[in-house]
């Protein structure tokens, strides 16, 4: 896309100051997926943001009947999740697991069944964003090692669940404009994409 095209994707709220800053950001996109796309700037706000990393999360991997508290990504669009939105029915928070990118790494290649040139080439892919199921999440220091996100391992809880006068205290992280960018364009690359090939004709 060039300038003018990537231009009206963005979003129209931002000030002059953070709209450049995410413009620059996307053009240098692949090369700066690093600490930028995070911020600091929301930390003590009562709101779960779409995209913030939250401490102990319940997950479980089915049919394994093991429940266990696991640091996750919040997947539900900020507003469906407000407490203050009322709604004639309860919503629910939408997330998914966050993992360690070593102890995948070490998985690899404990696994045995793939060259080292081939998972080094792999974790280029996840590093690039290039793999459509993944989210890659970069070192955060003091707060997250490099970790990746599997959109394709999601789990609701009640929205309930997480306590918002205690949200500071078990917030992780929330992304940046120019990373809330990029997560809802791997969350709509993953999602909804209209490539499967099929005639889905009428009856």
């Amino acid at each position: 896309m060039n300038e003018e095209s990537l231009k009206i994707y963005l979003p129209k709220f931002l000030s002059a100051e953070s709209d450049k800053e995410l413009f620059e950001g996307i053009k240098s996109f692949p090369d700066n997926i690093d600490s930028r796309i995070y911020t600091n700037y929301l930390e003590n706000t009562c709101l779960i943001y779409q995209g913030d990393g939250i401490r102990d999360m319940l997950v479980i991997n089915l049919p394994e009947p093991l429940i266990k508290p696991v640091p996750s990504i919040i997947l539900s669009n900020t507003c469906d999740i407000d407490i203050e939105n009322l709604r004639m029915f309860p919503s629910q928070i939408v997330y998914a697991p966050i993992l360690n990118l070593d102890k995948y790494t070490n998985a690899l290649l404990t696994k045995g069944n793939k060259s080292s040139e081939q998972i080094d080439s792999h974790l280029k892919s996840i590093k690039k964003q290039e793999i459509t199921q993944i989210f890659y999440l970069p070192k955060l220091e003091g707060k997250l090692e490099e970790s990746l996100v599997f959109l394709d391992r999601v789990l609701n809880i009640s929205n309930k669940y997480i306590i918002r006068s205690n949200l500071k205290n078990n917030r992780i992280f929330t992304l940046s404009n120019y990373g809330a960018y990029l997560f809802l364009l791997k969350l709509s690359i993953h999602f909804t994409r209209i490539t499967d090939k099929v005639d889905r004709k009428s009856i």
